[in-house]
């Protein structure tokens, strides 16, 4: 991810190899970025106004590629009273504010521009000078400076996702007992959550053995 001294320990270990920036990790500080933003915009307006409903019930559709959004059909909002479809829902949202648009345009087209592994275009964006909020700015700022790591990201193919999910699991198994006292039976949970991945490695170790 884009801790300051992972990069320094991985580079220092590991000094011919290549740092990729997880995607994943990209990607949700510009949801927090976009966020950050969208929230500042909604608490100037009074609470249940259309402007406040518009920006604080309908956050996901903010955050959803903008090319997946429901352009044909519209749908009765009983937040707005109004008929409406998922596309004219955030453009009325995002004509609040323009640095809201703005920052809204930045993180769609910075994850589009990833997801399409175009990296020439994922340089020109992180390099805009356009307005944005100030959570986006101090993001691209941070992408500045690991501007090749995150290159990377957009031109090879590896990915901790795999690390990442175990992880969450791990965290989700301690969350429901409500922490362990005793080591050794966090690790037999785990072992036990985990069993039909353990099994499946052992056999997969057997094959290539024989």
């Amino acid at each position: 991810d884009l801790n300051y001294y992972y990069d320094i320990m991985a580079k220092e270990l590991f000094p011919n190899a290549q740092v990729i920036l997880d995607r994943f990790h990209i990607v949700q500080m510009l949801n927090r970025s976009f966020n950050s933003c969208r929230i500042q915009e909604m608490k100037k307006h009074k609470k249940g106004s259309w402007e406040y409903n518009l920006l604080k019930y309908y956050w996901k559709l903010y955050l959803k590629p903008f090319d997946d959004l429901e352009k044909v059909k519209p749908c009765y909002q009983s937040r707005l009273k109004d008929t409406l479809t998922q596309e004219q829902i955030v453009a009325d949202g995002l004509s609040l504010n323009n640095e809201l648009e703005n920052t809204y345009n930045l993180m769609q087209d910075i994850s589009k521009a990833l997801k399409d592994r175009d990296t020439k275009k994922l340089r020109n964006l992180i390099q805009s000078k356009d307005h944005v909020g100030n959570m986006m700015h101090t993001t691209l700022n941070t992408f500045k400076r690991n501007l090749h790591d995150i290159l990377n990201a957009a031109k090879f193919d590896e990915s901790n996702g795999c690390l990442e999910g175990t992880n969450r699991k791990i965290k989700q198994i301690e969350r429901t007992a409500y922490g362990y006292a005793n080591f050794n039976h966090l690790v037999t949970r785990i072992k036990l959550e985990e069993k039909d991945a353990i099994i499946k490695e052992k056999a997969s170790d057997y094959y290539l053995a024989a």
